[in-house]
């Protein structure tokens, strides 16, 4: 059975401007490829509602699953939640439990449930929520598209929150052999590889180190037998 697919949505004007690193996309990827689900598409888009729904009406029509970051906070330009209500074109309100489960958390630490934090509890209509255990202010998800904040240690929380409900297929396993020789000199017998193991994902990745060019050879896919016997074929090419 083919693994289920995701796409990632990253979200703001500070991933596009270089103020932010986006961490995110890279934690996501490593997440998935445990569980079973192929990361098969990574895209950024500015803090503009029209970018944003056409951005996740493309990937939700192509992917299994599409999580977003960033643009679920308290300020103006945090415009998300909206975004998402637009692209399925539902309504989106301040949830009764999203409201009570930040009214709480902010009644134990004694700060203002002011408006600016109620826009954290406006949710579209027919989302589910998805847990926050660091901030309380809830994600959510809606059809198969999984909405996350931005801030890195809240969206791996929230990761860690989606992940047991999604089904997987068969972690994404991979071996490498590191050969001191340029892609050039490679190339063809490890295209001649691949193509015997069309199951197989096969790259190479060249470096160089001390002044000597080397390359990286690396060999992905399910089955651990077939990679085994691969990689047995390419340390006998190269090792």
């Amino acid at each position: 059975m083919t693994n289920p697919t995701a796409a990632m949505l990253v979200i703001g004007d500070e991933i596009l401007s270089g103020r932010t690193r986006d961490t995110n996309t890279h934690y996501l990827a490593g997440e998935l490829t445990q569980h079973g689900i192929q990361l098969a598409e990574a895209r950024v888009v500015s803090d503009d509602q029209a970018a944003i729904v056409a951005a996740v009406n493309a990937l939700r029509a192509t992917y299994d699953h599409v999580f977003t970051s960033g643009g679920i906070g308290p300020t103006h330009d945090d415009i998300t939640a909206d975004a998402i209500a637009a692209a399925f074109g539902v309504a989106i309100t301040h949830r009764a439990d999203a409201m009570a489960l930040m009214a709480a958390h902010y009644a134990r630490s004694g700060s203002e449930f002011n408006d600016a934090r109620k826009r954290m509890a406006r949710i579209p209509d027919g989302a589910v929520l998805i847990d926050n255990p660091v901030s309380v202010a809830p994600g959510f998800t809606l059809g198969n598209v999984h909405v996350m904040a931005g801030v890195p240690n809240i969206f791996q929380a929230m990761v860690a929150s989606v992940l047991p409900t999604l089904t997987g297929g068969a972690p994404l396993l991979s071996q490498s052999l590191r050969v001191l020789r340029g892609e050039g000199e490679i190339a063809a017998p490890f295209g001649a590889l691949a193509a015997e193991y069309p199951d197989l994902s096969m790259g190479s990745y060249p470096f160089t180190q001390n002044g000597v060019m080397g390359t990286n050879l690396v060999i992905r896919g399910t089955d651990a037998g077939q990679l085994s016997q691969a990689m047995s074929k390419l340390a006998a090419l190269f090792g």
